[in-house]
């Protein structure tokens, strides 16, 4: 059977279409499920210089559901495990506020998203703050959820972290656009010599958090954009991630990294934008 010839408006539409259909298929079904490994050295200047070389792994927005975030889940968790860091950090989003109906039922997915993170493994813990969906979901559930597998809450207080006769302070505050972060009783008793490393889920809030004694916040929120056209901004960002919205910044004498999320929200599709884990290892600045 002959075919006809393709001319050259045909070919490029059919080409076209292809390409779409690539980038469709990457964006859904390829991108969202193979989390990144970043790695990061960030020297501070407050840092004890006995704990020069501490890695603290950060992960953020899960976004857990059944069919999509679970598998990048998984991945993040093996990956992480297989990092050994001295620490890890969550930095909210662990459920997802329902586009219709009752808010309260995105907090339905805390418990099976708590099973999967409690398969982390770090010396000195694995610590959590809540974010913006959670607390609009139900803030208590997604708390006790993580608890029951030995993930601490960290909300509005700071925890002294030990090793090797030396220590930093690991500090977290609620989830600030719900109002009820307080940077300053989250500090409070801390030696204002120490470090103090400050979980916070809007990135945006550093510019407050600037103010304090902070030398390192660890945020996410942004999701990177989750959708990444070349040399364009983000299509989209949430309020309180629009100034920092992936990597690394310094603002003022506070250093911030935002990480680019697990999960998705609204749609499950990342393109240019995967799933982010970053493995930062602190180092004691030589300058003063």
């Amino acid at each position: 059977m002959a075919f006809p010839p393709i001319n050259r408006r045909r070919f490029i539409k059919r080409v076209a279409a292809a390409g779409v259909a690539a980038i469709a298929v990457d964006s859904t079904l390829i991108e969202p499920n193979r989390p990144r490994l970043i790695r990061k050295e960030i020297a501070l200047r407050r840092w004890p210089s006995r704990l020069d070389g501490f890695t603290i792994a950060l992960l953020s927005d899960f976004h857990y559901d059944p069919y999509f975030s679970v598998h990048p889940i998984r991945s993040a968790v093996e990956v992480v495990n297989g990092l050994q860091p001295d620490l890890i950090a969550l930095t909210g989003d662990f459920v997802s506020v329902p586009l219709v109906g009752n808010s309260a039922k995105g907090a339905a997915d805390a418990e099976p998203c708590a099973q999967l993170l409690g398969k982390l493994r770090a010396p000195h813990g694995v610590w959590s703050v809540l974010g913006n969906h959670d607390v609009f979901s139900n803030a208590a559930r997604v708390t006790d959820a993580l608890d029951a597998v030995g993930i601490p809450m960290l909300s509005n207080k700071s925890v002294a972290i030990e090793k090797d006769g030396a220590r930093f302070w690991l500090g977290g505050v609620e989830d600030v656009l719900a109002g009820r972060a307080d940077v300053p009783g989250t500090l409070r008793g801390i030696p204002s010599e120490e470090a103090v490393v400050l979980m916070a889920h809007e990135p945006d809030y550093a510019d407050y958090v600037a103010g304090y004694p902070v030398d390192l916040q660890l945020s996410g929120h942004t999701h990177g954009g989750q959708v990444r056209f070349p040399f364009m901004r983000p299509l989209y960002l949430p309020p309180l991630a629009k100034k920092y919205v992936w990597g690394l910044f310094k603002i003022q004498g506070l250093t911030l990294y935002t990480n680019a999320g697990i999960g998705t929200v609204e749609l499950p599709v990342r393109w240019n934008c995967p799933p982010e884990i970053t493995f930062i290892t602190v180092r004691k600045s030589l300058t003063v």
